[in-house]
């Protein structure tokens, strides 16, 4: 029996020598990861954001902290669009994410999934933070706020077609002004899109000419059914449109920042419309007030000249002016009949050109033109199809033509007609003289069909 291999001196026994788990650093990280993402798969953290930075990729990150310590944290691009407030440093939100460790620093942080800011809701914050944001740019000024048009001639709306409010503008206005045009925007005016589609809504219509003032609008609602007309995109379409905005979002009591920046706020959108023709009612009111005044400016004025009249009916000199007037009276008639008749003849001279314009029309009537246009349709269309028919016929027979000179021109029609092509063993050139070769040398031989190998057993030069 073998006895066991004696150690060195000082060297410990391996029997008495502990088992040791040596792990490498990349191991043991994966480890720890792996407990932290199975304990704290999903937690919330309440802090103060501090270090916020949004990269170009996307990502969010920062750190959450308190009195006595700091958690990093990052929350990906897919998570970041469905913030409705930006992050700033000294915030204080509450996270709601999974615990994990991010192996290439060893650092130990919370991917977040949710964040929302802490005793004040995420529209809530983004609505200040933008508020601010277009106060400091100018948006709010009164000194930009424009007049609204006396008597607009064509008022643009930019609403849902679905929504109550269209039909109270309409009502409205049909109502108090039946000869104003209308050109309606339809958008939007909740969910994901709706800002940009209300933005652009605006844009188009104040670029539309003819257009004099644009009511912007929708019923009420919730702040986050509300919420397109709290967005950016809205409020700098306001700003920058080039004719007066009305804003008519909501309740009297919701406030919108598309209130804030619009030239006129409307506490409801029948409001709106009603302020948008009250300035016809103004005129209106004023023409009345001022027709009363020359009806008695004018009564006052024949009074005093029916007194005049008589003190000069009892002068001697004027006892005939009454029949000078009889004959200034008939000559008035006489005017008065032919004008009559002159103006009876305009007016059928008009109508008969009114009837020859509408005959004209009846002619270019769009129903007429299109059976026309059909017809004309269906005879270019037969005869593509004759000459597209014609065409492939034309390339058939060119296909045709050039395929048989490829057959006529291919080495493997010539192999067919019994010709054969030779090569040296190696298959390395082709044999074209017989000197090439000498007498026990290998050949391959090329058929139409198969190939030969040959030895050579006599040459003829």
């Amino acid at each position: 029996m073998n006895s066991p291999p004696r150690l060195p001196f000082g060297a410990p026994s391996q029997r008495s020598a502990p088992t040791r788990n040596v792990l490498t650093v990349t191991a043991l990280t994966t480890q720890i990861r792996s407990v932290l993402e199975s304990t704290y798969a999903e937690v919330w953290v309440e802090g103060e954001l501090t270090n916020s930075r949004l990269w170009k990729t996307g990502h969010l990150y920062f750190t959450l902290r308190d009195d006595q310590a700091q958690l990093k944290a990052v929350m990906f691009r897919s998570a970041v669009r469905y913030l409705r407030f930006k992050p700033e440093d000294g915030l204080r939100v509450i996270a709601r994410g999974r615990v994990t460790v991010y192996e290439p620093k060893g650092e130990y942080q919370i991917v977040c999934e949710h964040l929302q800011p802490q005793g004040v809701g995420a529209l809530q914050v983004a609505f200040d933070q933008l508020k601010r944001t277009l106060d400091a740019d100018g948006l709010f000024a009164p000194e930009r706020k424009r007049p609204l048009p006396l008597l607009p001639r064509q008022i643009g709306v930019v609403t849902s077609l679905d929504g109550a409010a269209l039909r109270d503008i309409l009502n409205v206005l049909i109502r108090r002004h039946p000869t104003v045009h209308v050109l309606i925007r339809a958008t939007r005016v909740q969910g994901d899109g709706a800002a940009a589609q209300v933005a652009h809504g605006i844009t188009l219509l104040s670029r539309t000419p003819g257009v004099d003032v644009i009511i912007v609008g929708r019923g009420g609602g919730s702040l986050e059914d509300l919420w397109a007309f709290n967005e950016e995109p809205v409020a700098r379409a306001i700003a920058d449109a080039t004719v007066p905005i009305i804003s008519a979002v909501g309740h009297e009591t919701d406030v919108t920042l598309s209130d804030l920046v619009a030239d006129v706020r409307a506490p409801t959108p029948s409001a709106a419309a009603e302020i948008v023709v009250a300035g016809r009612d103004e005129l209106q009111n004023r023409v009345a007030q001022i027709t009363r005044t020359l009806g008695v400016c004018a009564a006052d004025g024949i009074g005093r000249r029916r007194t005049r009249l008589l003190e000069l009916d009892r002068r001697p000199g004027l006892a005939a002016w009454p029949a000078r007037l009889a004959g200034r009276g008939r000559h008035t008639a006489e005017l008065t009949h032919a004008l009559a008749s002159a103006g009876r003849t305009l007016l059928a001279s008009r109508q008969r050109r009114l009837q020859a314009a509408r005959a004209r029309l009846d002619a270019h009537e769009p129903g007429r033109r299109l059976e026309s246009t059909r017809t004309r349709l269906a005879t270019a269309r037969e005869r593509l199809r004759a000459a597209i028919a014609q065409r492939r016929q034309y390339l058939a027979s060119r296909v045709s033509d050039v395929t048989g000179r490829l057959d006529a021109l291919s080495p493997l029609g010539v192999l067919s007609r019994g010709y054969a092509l030779c090569w040296n063993e190696e298959r390395t050139a082709i044999l074209r003289d017989a000197s090439r070769v000498s007498i026990g040398d290998g050949v391959a031989i090329k058929l139409r069909r198969g190939e030969l190998t040959c030895t050579v057993t006599a040459k003829n030069e």
